[in-house]
Order: C-alpha cells, then sequence, then structure tokens
C-alpha cells in the first residue's frame, strides 16, 4: 500500500481543522481590541466601555458598539444581562456608569418567566468585554480600592475574598 493517499488525507484534515479553528470564536479577544481602540484619550484619564442598549447577546452588543469615550463623570463601565433557565442570552447593556450604579452588583433569582438578570461593574479601559453569567462574574472590579468609601462587601464578595484568603493560606503550607 502506498503512502501518499493516507498524507493526503491527513494534510486535508489538518486544514480542515484550521478552518473549523478560525470560525469557531463569535467573541472579541483582546488582539481585536488592541486594533480597534487606539490608546489616545480626549481628557487625562479618559476611558471606553462598551456601549449599547437590549441587544440580543454579548457578541452583538460588543460588534456595534459606539466607539466613544465615556464623560467625565463616569468612572466604570456597567453591563446588566438577562439570560434564561439554559444560560442562553436574552439581553445585553452596557453603558458608562458612575458609583452609584454599581454599588448593587450580582445576580438575581429566577423569575416566574425563568429569567435572571446579573450586573457587573468594572474600572478601566474597554474592561466590559465579557457579561456576567453568574455570581462568580457578577462583581464590581476596581483597579484601586475607593478611597474614604465606607460601603460593605456584598455577600458574594465577601465569600469570594474568604475563599481566596483560604487558598493561599492553603498553599503556603503546601
Amino acid at each position: 500500500m502506498e503512502l501518499w493517499p493516507a498524507v493526503a488525507w491527513l494534510l486535508l484534515l489538518i486544514v480542515i481543522l484550521d478552518l473549523l479553528k478560525s470560525c469557531h470564536g463569535r467573541d472579541f479577544t483582546e488582539q481585536d481590541l488592541i486594533f480597534l481602540y487606539p490608546s489616545s484619550t480626549p481628557f487625562p484619564g479618559g476611558f471606553k466601555c462598551f456601549t449599547c442598549e437590549d441587544e440580543q447577546d454579548n457578541f452583538e452588543c460588543n460588534r456595534w458598539a459606539p466607539d466613544v469615550y465615556c464623560p467625565r463623570e463616569a468612572k466604570y463601565c456597567y453591563t446588566r444581562h438577562i439570560i434564561d433557565v439554559k444560560g442562553v442570552s436574552l439581553s445585553v447593556t452596557k453603558r458608562c456608569a458612575a458609583l452609584d450604579d454599581c454599588l448593587a452588583t450580582g445576580c438575581s433569582e429566577m423569575d416566574h418567566e425563568g429569567k435572571k438578570v446579573c450586573t457587573a461593574c468594572c474600572e478601566g479601559n474597554i474592561c466590559n468585554l465579557p457579561v456576567p453569567r453568574n455570581e462568580t462574574d457578577s462583581i464590581f472590579s476596581t483597579r484601586s480600592p475607593h478611597s474614604g468609601s465606607t460601603e460593605r462587601l456584598s455577600h458574594s464578595q465577601a465569600q469570594t475574598f474568604s475563599i481566596t484568603v483560604a487558598l493561599l493560606i492553603i498553599l503556603r503550607g503546601v
């Protein structure tokens, strides 16, 4: 038996797998962001957030998000994600936000229609790329602590902090 038919099939399989890999993702990557969003700002500390209102899913939101800077009074990026029982996106809203808009992050329980609403906030240029899907994702992440802030940690934030500390203690002992 000749070797060339097997080699030809292997090469064809490699080409097909490579094509499938390039068609797989339906979300933006960090490389896309670097290309789409240059680093110059209109004022010191200026930043952008993905912005959309009630889009079908995260891809549609990020794909058509206007390329504008947030106003000076906005310091964070806000995301609201509504999902059904199966975890399928029903609605995505993203916008620039002030601190008051970000104090109540988290996920609601499923309502009578089987919908769950998860909200998250982040600080940084176009930091709201992903959508929150559960309590772990539905957080308020900042790059620096709030000065003079007296807000208490939410239950999910306290849980995350406790788990992190426990893991650090365990790993130091190993």
